[in-house]
């Protein structure tokens, strides 16, 4: 049994994530390849006592990438994209009433 904090590995915070979130609630997650839908609903749900609506995973193939005459390739990464239900957000700033 893996932990909540071994299935998600980190926020995705980008321009992109950010433009879905002002239209609901979603958030991004970097998480394991062979991490399924379950333990992703149950890691965020235990984490961030949150209750998520649907959660759509996608494996995003690393780029080639080349310096000089060596090429490389970046490792694939899945993408983990929860919806929350409307009412509840997930604050990873901790924004301030400033």
């Amino acid at each position: 049994m893996r932990s909540a904090y071994d299935i998600l590995k980190k926020p995705r915070i980008t321009e992109k994530g950010s433009t879905m979130a002002e239209s609901k609630p979603v958030v991004v997650f970097e998480v394991p390849l062979d991490a399924n839908k379950t333990e992703i609903r149950k890691a965020v749900q235990a984490l961030f006592n949150v209750e998520v609506r649907t959660i759509r995973t996608m494996i995003v193939r690393g780029k080639v990438k080349r310096r000089g005459r060596y090429i490389g390739k970046r490792s694939n990464w899945k993408k983990a994209i929860v919806t929350l239900v409307d009412g509840q957000e997930i604050d990873f700033f901790g924004a301030t009433g400033a």
